[in-house]
């Protein structure tokens, strides 16, 4: 890379237990793993009546169930080996009322829980856990989000979910790195068992 680190892909489905820990198991034999973000996870759109029991599953499955899945199979070697972090990637949805967002709030709600429980677990072991909790960030989610439900007003659209935050605007994935990059470092020692809202004020300034 051009920091001079390097880096290698592995293809894993985090919602297959044994996938995990196969892949997670080769990466600690060959080296120490010191570090877990979570960040694998979808979207839904439906209220409880409109979720069907397929979609409740598959949002389950991905965003819960993928994040256990991964916690369980990297803290044995973290304890093992003197501690470590881990960072999941949650949202504003775990804690706020969002419309239309039934099965993802439930399942971010979950990762905040998850995070509490570990990180309380885990203090005599010296692993860390904390999670993110990010308000709207504009991916290609957003943009595929965008052209499905409002062809042809996508610009429109775009600006009236950029202004609904207090801050004005959508955030950046890069911003959502920079704080990934500081909750995983030793600047970060004494935090633990934390929901950062990355939100530009969607939590204390709006109204």
């Amino acid at each position: 890379m051009d920091a001079g680190g390097s880096a290698s892909a592995h293809v894993c489905d985090v919602t297959n237990q044994a996938q995990v820990k196969e892949v997670i198991s080769a990466l600690s034999a060959r080296e120490r793993v010191d570090i877990l973000v979570n960040n694998a996870g979808i979207s839904h759109v439906g209220t409880v009546e409109s979720t069907t029991e397929s979609d409740f599953d598959r949002v389950f499955r991905v965003n819960v169930k993928g994040i256990y899945n991964c916690m369980q199979a990297v803290v044995e070697s973290m304890r093992a080996r003197g501690g470590g972090v881990i960072l999941n990637m949650a949202s504003i949805a775990g804690s706020a009322a969002l419309a239309d967002r039934f099965a993802y709030s439930m399942s971010k709600g979950a990762v905040i829980a998850m995070t509490y429980s570990v990180a309380k677990d885990y203090l005599p072991h010296n692993i860390r856990c904390n999670c993110i909790s990010p308000a709207r960030v504009h991916t290609p989610f957003v943009d595929g989000y965008l052209r499905t439900n409002y062809p042809g007003h996508e610009k429109e659209m775009f600006e009236k979910l950029a202004k609904s935050q207090p801050i004005g605007r959508m955030g950046t994935p890069e911003e959502v790195a920079s704080l990934t990059l500081f909750l995983c470092s030793d600047e970060s020692a004494f935090i633990t068992g934390v929901d950062y809202p990355l939100d530009g004020g969607f939590f204390n300034l709006r109204g």
